[in-house]
């Protein structure tokens, strides 16, 4: 059976949590500061457990002198296509450029005013859109959503009413890792999703961390169904507009429509990309589907970094989006007495940087070929956004560490290409239990296609539609049948299905096997869609 790999995205939230603050000697790019200060000046705080590494003289103005060249030497050392970078410093924007380009083949040229696919950057953008719903007096992140979303339900019933806002913003529900994700990929669009995940296997309640965009996205659609609104509308109105971002959308259509914008570049070998894909995220529209640029989103982390005020401006009132920004959930426990948790608040990454300094975090990626990173330290009013259009190799938050420890030490503390590129290495990896497998040199003989074709049915997928074109299975699945693809022949009553989607990466190949004796086959299971815990991937025979 089948265990799903945590969304890439997931994993790259928690890296930047837990690893945020150390950072790459850039290959080729003067470091100043390489040989560390043992006489390390500290900033006490009111109470001991505040005090941090007091900042160089000057480090930040040195990090961002320094900026341009980790930038490149990333860019050149990962292979990724194009980047843009924005730093924002005690309420200014102190640094936007882009490097590279916005697709291969072509010579248009990322800028600051490059829009991009923001992917699970979105979390925390939406986060803050629900903070100063909170703020309004519309909810409260203690809000259960079962309150506001009639109908709604969990595979336990007692969660279903008991689940707040903030629990699913927390990924604290039960909810497993990307629940609902392949749903998506199959064609159905947001209600049927939440809808149907009642049929997921819970986890402890408010004692587990689940990763699950459609997790974040059911708080979402909560907030905006009290608010009268859909979400997309409801961001626009209480969150870009008020901030001046103009170019910032949670509609994928507004992103099409953009003419500067960041072609998405899949992962193929080692330091090669190539645009091959397009990622339409409207359905997790909450936790996935922004699209913006880093000048817009350093607005975004001016309002963040002054807690709620922007120019001169409550927007959100500070002990309203002091819960998001503080730590709600373990995402990653330690497996060493030395080693740091990762934490997670209501849509952020929450963590302790090296040098004592609290940090905000979140990456985003998609494995067909997008990936972005922000960090803020608010005791140091300093906020870094990047975004690129490649698949998830660690680019980002390579950069995005190496400015952090210029700006916090002075001087690099290790190479975050390497480490963030192991952290990544997985990302783009087939999946699937007949993936890299040999076929049977002699395998044996299906039945007549006959026995295999007709109408089968899942609680959870909904229909599949197994007919013979041409010789051959195809497989349909989702709303009318709207994924299909072609089984091969593997062995005896096993075929060979390639799934296509942001779960499946490329070379991604999964078993198909038809069970039931005579000449019908009375079941289908697809190792692909099933989960460890639950046998959501067979299907059976309608009829």
């Amino acid at each position: 059976m089948r265990r799903h790999p945590p969304l890439r995205a997931a994993a790259a939230a928690v890296f930047v949590t837990v690893l945020a603050g150390c950072t790459l000697p850039a290959e080729g790019v003067p470091v100043s500061g390489t040989t560390p200060n043992h006489d390390i000046p500290v900033t006490t705080g009111s109470v001991p457990g505040q005090d941090v590494v007091a900042l160089p003289a000057g480090g930040i103005d040195d990090a961002v002198d320094g900026l341009p060249g980790i930038v490149r030497s990333v860019m050149e050392r990962t292979g990724i296509p194009g980047a843009a970078v924005a730093v924002v410093h005690d309420g200014e924007t102190v640094f936007a450029e882009g490097y590279g380009v916005r697709k291969l083949g072509e010579e248009g040229a990322v800028d600051p005013d490059t829009v991009f696919q923001i992917a699970s950057l979105s979390k925390p953008v939406g986060a803050t859109v629900v903070a100063r719903e909170v703020s309004q007096g519309l909810v409260e992140w203690t809000t259960p959503v079962a309150d506001l979303l009639p109908g709604f339900g969990l595979e336990d019933p007692w969660v279903s009413s008991h689940a707040t806002v903030g629990d699913f913003y927390a990924h604290r529900t039960g909810l497993p890792p990307a629940a609902g994700d392949l749903l998506e990929d199959i064609g159905y669009g947001r209600d049927y999703v939440i809808d149907h995940l009642r049929h997921q296997p819970l986890d402890p309640f408010r004692a587990s961390y689940g990763y699950a965009n459609f997790g974040t996205t059911v708080g979402a659609e909560a907030v905006a169904t009290a608010a009268g609104n859909e979400w997309e509308t409801l961001s626009e109105e209480q969150l870009y507009r008020p901030l001046g971002m103009d170019s910032t959308s949670s509609r994928h259509a507004d992103f099409l429509g953009r003419e500067n914008r960041a072609t998405l570049h899949a992962k193929v070998a080692e330091g090669t990309f190539e645009p091959l894909h397009e990622r339409d995220a409207d359905a997790q529209s909450p936790a996935g589907g922004v699209s913006s640029t880093v000048g817009d989103l350093a607005e975004w982390m001016k309002l963040i970094l002054g807690s709620g005020t922007y120019d001169g401006r409550e927007l959100v009132a500070e002990e309203d989006l002091l819960p998001a920004i503080s730590a709600q959930s373990i995402a990653s426990r330690p497996t060493a007495p030395d080693q740091r948790a990762g934490q997670y608040g209501f849509g952020f990454g929450v963590g302790v940087q090296p040098g004592g300094r609290v940090g905000l975090s979140h990456s985003g990626a998609f494995s067909l070929g997008a990936a972005t990173t922000v960090v803020m330290l608010p005791s140091a009013g300093v906020g870094i956004v990047v975004l690129t259009n490649a698949s998830p190799v660690g680019a980002p938050e390579a950069v995005a560490a190496a400015f952090l420890d210029e700006a916090q030490f002075g001087h690099a503390t290790r190479d975050w290409v390497e480490t963030y590129g192991n952290a990544t290495a997985g990302f783009s990896d087939p999946v699937g239990d007949l993936a890299g497998r040999t076929a049977p040199a002699d395998p044996v003989p299906a039945r007549p296609l006959s026995a295999y074709t007709g109408e089968y049915a899942s609680e959870y997928y909904g229909t599949a539609t197994v007919t013979e074109e041409d010789g051959a299975l195809v497989l349909a699945v989702g709303p009318d049948g709207v994924s299909t693809a072609v089984l091969e022949h593997w062995d005896a009553d096993t075929f060979a299905y390639a799934p296509r989607g942001e779960n499946a990466p490329d070379g991604s190949l999964s078993s198909v096997v038809f069970t039931g004796g005579g000449d019908t086959a009375v079941s289908m299971t697809v190792d692909f869609f099933q989960t460890a815990s639950k046998d959501l991937g067979t299907w059976r025979r309608a009829g």
